[in-house]
């Protein structure tokens, strides 16, 4: 598997599971079967709202001796009611607590928004948010170095977050995050964010890397395009004896990316995982490089209420 490395030597396998939108039946029985096929690496976050199905496939596998705690790099994210200073520590023990574990490998800010602690889905109305100035970035990110330093977590970071907001941070902080986690595929490339992010030190994943085709209907757009149906992706799949999901995955590592398809399907979880074997060559860079559309198939609208301060989420 190849890795990524954070600047102390720890390892990210550049492939791993993602658990969004995945149920507590389905996770549960998805967690074991991939690690039994070979991941090692698993990414969670506290509004999926299965972390409590996860925690009991980790306590089950790891009971077993064959695959230990160390050996599994686990990812976990704070949600937007857990910004307060105050509130950052004890949302990360209840994900710890949920899953079963005593640390985190890395633990990340899910988006550069915050609400106020008592909204635990999306906010309704403008009164539901905390605004910038209420709930600092800084200041959420500080309680974030401290579970470091308290041994909850390994690494920290964030998610979602432009260079702007990158930077506005950094400003603030010599201690910078170690990733961000953000949507990535060829229609979003995020070309200078990449680079950004690389002189920074500073990796990324990538998320929603096949499309996220099964988002709820409320968060899809009419006609949105399919990267699983693209025909360039097709066309290079056909060439190399491969799946559209295998090129796309594949082609996310080649640029260097940590990448995490979701799947509960036994199938393609073992496909997704054999991406690796798969070597896309200088034309099929060439061919993918010319798809960026700069499409977002989660285009944070979902944030929207009139006079809230994160209308902009992604500083475009």
């Amino acid at each position: 598997m190849k890795e990524l490395k954070f600047k102390n030597g720890d390892a990210l396998p550049a492939i791993g599971l993602g658990t969004w939108k995945s149920s507590d039946k389905e996770i549960e029985e998805a967690i074991k079967t991939a690690l039994e096929q070979g991941y090692r690496h698993i990414d969670c976050a506290a509004t999926y709202g299965n972390e409590a199905a996860i925690g009991k496939a980790f306590n089950s596998v790891f009971k077993q001796g064959n695959i230990k705690r160390e050996d599994v790099f686990i990812t976990s994210k704070l949600w937007n009611n857990a910004h307060l200073k105050e509130d950052v520590i004890p949302a990360l023990k209840k994900t710890l607590s949920d899953l079963q574990l005593e640390y985190l490998d890395l633990y990340l800010i899910h988006w550069p928004v915050a609400f106020k602690p008592e909204v635990t889905n999306f906010p309704q109305q403008d009164s539901d948010y905390l605004s910038i100035e209420e709930a600092p970035i800084i200041e959420t990110w500080e309680a974030m170095l401290e579970a470091k330093k308290q041994g909850l977590v390994k690494h920290i970071g964030v998610s979602n977050f432009s260079i702007k907001k990158l930077k506005d941070l950094m400003d603030k902080t010599e201690d910078y995050p170690e990733m961000n986690q953000v949507e990535l595929h060829p229609y979003l490339q995020q070309n200078e964010l990449h680079n950004f992010c690389t002189e920074n030190n500073i990796l990324l994943t990538a998320y929603s890397p096949l499309g996220s085709q099964d988002r709820i209907p409320e968060m899809k757009a009419e006609n949105e395009p399919s990267l699983l149906e693209n025909e360039t992706i097709l066309k290079i799949a056909e060439k190399h004896d491969a799946s559209a999901a295998q090129v796309l995955i594949n082609w996310s590592v080649q640029q260097g990316n940590a990448v995490i398809p979701k799947s509960t399907n036994t199938h393609r979880l073992k496909e997704n995982l054999n991406s690796l074997t798969i070597n896309l060559d200088r034309e099929d860079l060439e061919k993918i490089k010319h798809l960026d559309k700069h499409y977002r198939y989660v285009n944070g609208e979902f944030f929207v209420t009139p006079g809230n301060p994160y209308s902009n989420i992604y500083d475009e």
